[in-house]
């Protein structure tokens, strides 16, 4: 049972190569103009909690949008790493960031939308929304919570750039959050993205965690800090407000 003031449900939308994506929606049930929120999952897939983050951020009154990054592969078996860390490398980032741009467009069409979207993405979903707001020119604000593989050892044809090397043309405000505990990214890669940052000149803000490794937000695992967590969320919250509601 969802509370009466937002409505949920699964929805299809169109990636940018004509594609019918499956995705997430929860929004406002009140009329009104909104702005939105693509909630971009982890390598694990469209689960429960990622559905749980867009009803959140219903519940503040935003359209939120999670799209299945697995729409054409197929979602792997959580419980199965090897199968999760096999999708989830075989998707390739041109893919990634054309269904992205899809669900933009699709909810800056919707007649309660106010015209502005923001992205927010954890551990794989982080790297998305980093590589989206460095790709796509439609984007107003970009939430990146522990994206790793920002730095990469290896180029493949699915991930032909590091992240790390597209930062040169983000293009909207970045709010990174991290863990010092976590490996990927770890606090030295973080760092290294902050010069980066500063070197062309982004706006951006960053929160490094203490006692706080990779997932720190998702609180159905073992690594859920809530104290990071629920300043995490308070931080989000300002941010969109000021870059998706002014």
């Amino acid at each position: 049972m969802y509370p009466p003031e937002i409505q949920a449900s699964m929805i299809h939308y169109p990636s940018q190569d004509g594609t019918q994506i499956n995705a997430y929606l929860s929004r406002p049930a009140a009329a009104g103009r909104y702005p939105g929120v693509v909630v971009i999952m982890e390598a694990f897939g469209l689960i429960d909690h990622i559905q749980d983050v867009a009803r959140r951020f219903a519940e503040q009154g935003y359209i939120a949008v999670a799209p299945d990054m697995y729409t054409r592969e197929g979602s792997p078996d959580p419980s199965h790493m090897d199968s999760v860390l096999k999708t989830m490398f075989s998707v390739p980032d041109t893919q990634a960031v054309a269904d992205l741009e899809g669900v933009i467009t699709y909810i800056k069409r919707l007649p309660d939308s106010n015209g502005k979207v923001g992205a927010i993405g954890f551990c794989s979903g982080g790297r998305y929304t980093l590589i989206l707001g460095c790709k796509s020119t439609n984007l107003d604000a970009a939430v990146d919570s522990a994206g790793g593989f920002i730095m990469q050892d290896q180029h493949t044809p699915q991930r032909p750039v590091s992240p790390i090397d597209m930062i040169p043309t983000l293009s909207c405000p970045l709010l990174g959050l991290f863990g010092e505990e976590d490996p990927n990214p770890s606090p030295a890669q973080a760092a290294r993205m902050q010069e980066e940052l500063d070197k062309h000149g982004k706006t951006y803000e960053f929160r490094m965690y203490r006692h706080a490794g990779h997932a720190f937000f998702a609180d159905y695992r073992p690594s859920y800090r809530a104290a990071a967590a629920q300043d995490m969320w308070h931080r989000v919250l300002v941010f969109y407000d000021q870059y998706l509601k002014a």
